[in-house]
């Protein structure tokens, strides 16, 4: 029942009072309210009609007021200009017919009579005269004749009130007329020379208003110099009027002079080739006021963004402003003999603003690459902006600077204006960025009082700016608690494309972050040239005989308050990026062609993605240009990890300063980072589908341009995918480090979490993706019997067979060529050597080896792969030892086999001469593939690498925004691992006190080769030879000096463990990254990289040895619970060696004589005990393929001690057994 049902079923009246139809169904046509509807809407075209006819009234009345208006303008000015005719006439020759002024008035022109008659004839020229009437252009070309010559007549005129309205509003219509062009049917170019010479006199006569209006003064004077250059101009124009024109207005000493040198600046120094118009460019420069011209400058370019210069000019204009304003400062230095003094806090600040809005322009166009696209800068232009990078002036930026603890004393704005223009200055030539932190580096202030131990002595910049660092709002806030670096590192991402004024708070931030940035661009480059000796050296007194490193060394207590705010800072940059970038972000991006051939970034209509309003690459820091977000990023996790390895070296901050567990939910730690490594692998295999995987070359040394086959517009078309491919690739990891912020930390700041938890999820990510691999099968022969049920859903070739598919994975290998059949056999595996593989070992005969298989071949397999492979007497000469028997790669060996191959007589670049080449590295490659699989596996193999080659491991995964930062880069401390005797060289070199030019030294490298050498009788014999080659371009031409001696330092250090094993160490990184997923890697530093791959070299646990221990045979423990006594004093005797003897019973039985990292529960396969008779003059022997120890039943335990002692110590195996 309805709540609303009242009793009574009838159907209820309704009443419609609207004149609507509320029928639906009615037909639209003969309603009762259509005459209705028609009334009103006649009423409303009525109405409208009335409207319509008052506004053409009202406009009609408009129109002839207008008119009249207009008219009678027109005729009083005719009349003024007729009588004025009339009074010009009767001073000499009458008008013409045609013009009013004949060509022997302009002639002849005589002074005026009075100042009063002249005065009468400047209020009518004023009341008439239009800058588009040629007629007019002749008459003020007449009047100004006249005046100036009666001004020569009158002593000491000045204009009084009466004059300077009408002097303005001609001087207002002939700069009209010069902007617009003379046009005259009577020399024009006379006409030009009058007009130039009017106001430049009209300049001198009423200077503080023609100040007020110098903008309109100094762009009619640029027109005319811009005009100059056109054939029509007239030839006969004398440039010695530009000089006197443009001084006119700035020489008078009024209280407007400024105005006047802002149009000056604004309209004449913006000129393209301004110097070229003038009869003496330089006369002009001393002549200037330098202070004036700064001063205003300094004016335009603080003044409202959106009426600023900058906003008003090209980049064309804003370089020749730049290059100008460098010119005349340098000339004013000069005239005063200034030039070795610091520059001024003005110069630095106007500098750094030009060159930070045109640091794209400059890069692009000084960069020698041969881009047609972008046309190298003016010379002028080009000498003047290199100008600004040399060391005198880089280096003597903080001279003038005084450095007092405490923040009131400090001159922090001139701090923060000094690092922004150094950081514009390495944004806008980033070739020389090395060069420019060094000279800023050698640099000091002039004194100190109360920093360190520095009292009344110069400061070492890293000091000085470490001073200034630390007494920011910024270093404090951060150094409290990570989550307070969002809000300042938010800011930039609330700043749109477009520049908006910023408040005081943010301009304070935007100082503080400036000096930041530039510390840690500074400290990041010292780190690279400081041996950890001088590292560590920090707390030492200051002693002017110490090296300019030691003495910029900062306290150890200092580098612990640095790695905190930097740990705090990086951590907020992963952890809390969503929040940074703000919930606007998408993962969007850009494929717009616009995108890959302007220098600025646009925004494309049609993407694959919706469109992010705020992209984390346009976010940037303190309105720094290049200074992003994701650049900070890099450079603050590439810094924060040079210390983090300086402390893994050689501790010296406390056991657990670097872990920041306390921020995480431990417990769900490894869940969360596997279900973002999982969504990580969704994105890569997106990636890969798209082609970005065959983007990887180890050519030898093949430039790009050298691959690209086809016309001009193919390779164009080639190079838009790559970039297409490229910026969808980085949108997806900017992506990624956003929804995965766990994964991010683990692969940039693995040392955050403890190295225990990163084993487990690094045993987990593979356990993960050989479930993924092998159809949800990970033990090897549940796999196969897999595949021979549904060969079909294997991934690696679903057209193979059963046969062919487990073929691959099977081999042939014969014991006295172990790497070469594994090469020959597994190489085309490529990737699916994850999958589990099958080897039989064959004598010479092609006979299979008799033995057990446990399962544990593939463990032999790999052991004797490694172990022929990195042996130093092998022959393959693949990777060499240095002098603590740590392996690295060969760095010559691409050499060598070219010389090799020069002595056979290939031709370079030829096929013959390629493959060979190929061949080479194909082999590194493999040898990554082996070790990859080892630690794929979880098999532990005893191989020692050089840590600097580790190095390249750990560093090769992460993230690296800035990657130039954060990827490896050389420095002097890894050299030390790799020539010891090269490494005191450079120390000594760096800290030779007299001047290293004695030692003859130049930027070039001389590289060893030693290669057979092949004689007619084709006897081989060992032969070496040199090569020298430039550290850059022109090297052999440039000295070592004190100056420079840092870079030659940097450069040496990175050619000897960057470039020249180049091609070697990225195959051996492409095999290994074939089975290990690089970010898996980055995960662990040098020295745990080890620990992985080799096992861990503590003390041996006897007792969890004993708990992870199975028995065969008689061994086999009963139901009872109770060992076999042969294995109580087994273990008896193990418990009784030293940790050596151990660890030669645990090589004996499983090859590697450390445990695995989380234990021997992990050891694959088990530690296994059986007997083997019982036989008291027996060996005990071991199987290792599968860690089998084979143990005789000895009657005591001084007999099984002595049995097993001589085993492992005489090297016995199978054949003792």
């Amino acid at each position: 029942m309805f709540q609303s049902f009242t009793g009574n079923s009838r159907r209820p009246r309704q009443v419609n009072l609207s004149g609507r139809n509320s029928n639906p169904f009615a037909a639209a046509t003969g309603t009762t309210s259509q005459p209705l509807q028609n009334a009103i809407a006649h009423a409303q075209q009525e109405r409208v009609l009335r409207y319509q006819e008052r506004e053409r009234l009202q406009a009609a009345k408009t129109l002839q007021k207008v008119w009249r208006g207009s008219r009678s303008r027109q005729d009083t000015k005719l009349q003024y200009k007729r009588e004025w005719d009339v009074k010009e006439a009767s001073g000499g020759s009458g008008p013409t017919k045609d013009t009013g002024i004949s060509a022997t008035q302009l002639q002849y022109a005589i002074p005026y009579t009075s100042e009063e008659e002249t005065l009468a004839q400047l209020r009518l020229l004023a009341q008439f005269a239009s800058s588009h009437k040629e007629d007019d252009v002749l008459r003020l070309q007449l009047f100004s004749r006249r005046f100036g010559s009666s001004c020569l007549s009158w002593s000491n005129f000045k204009a009084g009130h009466d004059w300077i309205y009408p002097l303005l509003r001609l001087a207002r219509v002939s700069a009209l007329m010069l902007i617009h062009g003379v046009r005259t049917k009577l020399s024009p170019d006379h006409a030009t020379q009058d007009l130039l010479k009017f106001i430049s006199q009209l300049a001198m006569i009423i200077p503080e208003q023609m100040a007020l209006h110098s903008k309109l003064y100094y762009h009619a004077i640029a027109k005319t110099i811009r005009r100059s250059t056109h054939e029509s101009f007239p030839p006969d124009l004398d440039t010695s009027l530009f000089e006197s024109a443009i001084m006119a207005l700035l020489e008078p000493p009024t209280a407007y002079v400024m105005y006047a040198y802002e149009g000056f600046v604004s309209e004449v120094l913006t000129i393209s080739e301004f110097r070229e118009h003038l009869s003496n460019f330089d006369a002009l420069a001393q002549n200037l006021n330098f202070t004036q011209l700064n001063a205003s400058l300094k004016g335009l370019l603080s003044s409202d963004p959106r009426s600023t210069l900058l906003a008003e000019k090209s980049n064309g204009e804003r370089l020749w402003l730049l290059a100008y304003f460098v010119y005349f400062y340098h000339s004013e230095h000069e005239s005063k003999s200034l030039s070795k003094e610091a520059p001024d806090a003005d110069f630095v600040l106007i500098v750094s603003k030009l060159l930070s809005h045109l640091a794209d322009e400059i890069s692009s166009r000084t960069d020698i690459s041969g881009n047609a696209s972008s046309p190298p800068l003016p010379s002028f232009v080009n000498d003047q902006i290199l100008s600004l990078v040399n060391q005198n002036s880089v280096t003597s930026l903080l001279a003038q600077s005084e450095a007092v603890s405490g923040s009131a004393t400090r001159d922090h704005d001139k701090t923060a204006a000094i690092a922004r223009y150094a950081l514009t200055l390495l944004r806008v030539f980033p070739r020389k960025g090395d060069e420019i932190r060094m000279w800023l580096y050698l640099g000091s202030t002039s004194k100190g009082a109360g920093i360190d131990n520095h009292t009344g002595r110069p400061i070492p910049a890293i000091k000085y700016f470490w001073g200034a660092v630390s007494e920011t709002g910024i270093f404090a806030s951060i150094l409290e608690h990570p989550r307070n670096a969002v809000e300042f590192l938010s800011d930039g991402s609330r700043e749109s494309a477009h520049v908006r004024s910023r408040s005081n708070k943010q301009k304070i931030r935007d100082k503080e972050w400036t000096v930041v940035l530039l510390f840690l661009e500074l400290y990041s480059f010292v780190l690279k040239v400081m041996d950890d000796e001088e590292f560590m050296s920090g707390k030492s007194s200051y002693d002017e005989t110490q090296s300019w490193t030691r003495q910029s060394a900062l306290d150890l207590e200092q580098i612990k308050y640095l790695t905190q705010f930097l740990r705090n800072l990086a951590f907020s940059m992963y952890w809390y990026a969503s929040d940074i970038v703000g919930a606007e972000e998408s993962t969007g991006i850009t494929t717009s062609l616009a995108d890959y051939f302007s220098n600025t970034a646009t925004t494309s209509k049609t993407a694959p993605f919706s469109q992010p309003s705020i992209r984390v690459e346009d976010i940037t820091i303190a309105n720094l240009s290049g200074m992003t977000i994701s650049y900070t990023k890099g450079m603050v996790t590439g810094l924060l990890r040079m210390v983090y390895e300086r402390d893994s070296r050689r501790k010296f901050l406390p056991r657990d300063h670097w872990l920041m567990t306390q921020y995480f939910d431990m417990e769900g730690f490894i869940p969360a980072v596997v279900a973002e490594e999982d969504y990580r692998h969704q994105m890569q295999e997106t990636d890969e589908f798209e082609g970005n995987g065959a983007e990887t070359e180890i050519d030898d040394g093949m430039d790009d341009r050298e691959t690209l086959v086809g016309t001009h517009r193919t390779q164009q078309v080639l190079r838009i995918e790559r970039l297409k491919r490229q910026q969808r690739k980085v949108a997806r990891r900017k992506h990624l480090e956003k929804v995965a912020p766990r994964l991010g930390i683990l692969q940039n700041m693995p040392f955050f979490i403890p190295f225990a938890i990163r084993v487990e999820i690094f045993r987990e990510f593979v356990t993960v993706d050989q479930m993924r691999r092998r159809n949800g099968f990970i033990d090897a022969d549940q796999w196969r019997l897999s595949v021979m049920q549904n060969f079909s859903a294997l991934r690696s070739d679903r057209r193979a067979t059963y046969d062919s598919l487990l073929g691959k994975h099977h081999a042939k290998v014969r014991r006295e060529s172990v790497f070469n059949d594994a090469f020959d056999q597994f190489y085309e595996l490529g990737e699916g050597l994850k999958e589990p593989i099958q080897i039989t070992f064959v004598d010479k005969f092609d006979t299979a080896e008799a033995g057990i298989d446990g399962g544990g071949v593939t463990k032999e397999f790999l052991t004797s792969v490694t172990s022929e492979a990195f042996a130093p007497t092998n022959g393959l000469n693949l990777f060499i030892e240095n002098d603590e028997h740590l392996l690295y790669p060969n760095p010559a060996a691409v050499d060598e086999r070219k010389d090799l191959l020069r002595q056979v007589g290939f031709k370079e670049g030829s096929p013959d001469w390629n493959e060979p080449i190929r061949d080479l590295l194909r082999r590194y490659e493999f040898l990554g593939r082996v070790i990859g699989k080892c630690l794929y596996e979880g098999i532990l193999v005893d191989i020692h690498f050089a840590p600097f080659f580790l190095l390249k491991w750990a560093l090769t995964g992460g993230s690296g925004s800035a990657t130039n930062e954060s990827n490896y880069r050389a420095n002097i401390n890894d050299l030390r691992d790799l020539d010891e005797g090269l490494y005191q060289g450079l120390l000594k070199l760096k800290n030779y006190p007299g001047n290293v030019e004695d030692f003859s030294l130049d930027f070039t490298v001389t590289d060893t080769i030693s290669t057979p050498a092949y004689d007619a009788g084709l006897a081989s014999q060992a032969s070496q030879r040199t090569i020298t080659r430039d550290l850059r371009q022109n090297g052999s031409q440039i000295s070592v000096t004190n100056e420079n001696r840092l870079v030659y330092i940097s450069y040496m250090a990175r050619h000897r463990l960057q470039i020249q094993p180049r091609l070697q160490t990225n195959a051996f990184l492409k095999g290994l990254a074939a089975m290990i997923q690089p970010s898996w890697l980055s995960m662990f530093n040098q020295s745990e990289l080890q620990t992985l791959l080799g096992g861990d070299s503590s003390e041996i646990d006897v007792s969890d040895l004993r708990q992870n221990t199975l028995y065969g045979g008689v061994y086999v423990i009963g139901d009872d619970g109770h060992e076999h006594p042969s294995v109580s004093m087994f273990w008896e005797v193990m418990r009784s060696l030293s940790d050596s003897d151990r660890r030669k019973v645990l090589k004996y039985v499983t090859s590697t004589p450390r445990a695995p990292l989380l234990g021997f529960g992990q050891l694959n396969p088990h530690f296994s005990i059986r007997d083997s008779g019982s036989d008291q003059t027996r060996l005990p022997s071991a199987s290792t393929c599968v860690n089998l120890l084979k143990l005789p039943i000895y009657s005591d335990a001084k007999t099984l001690r002595d049995k097993l002692l001589y085993a492992i110590n005489a090297g016995a195996g199978f054949n003792l057994s």
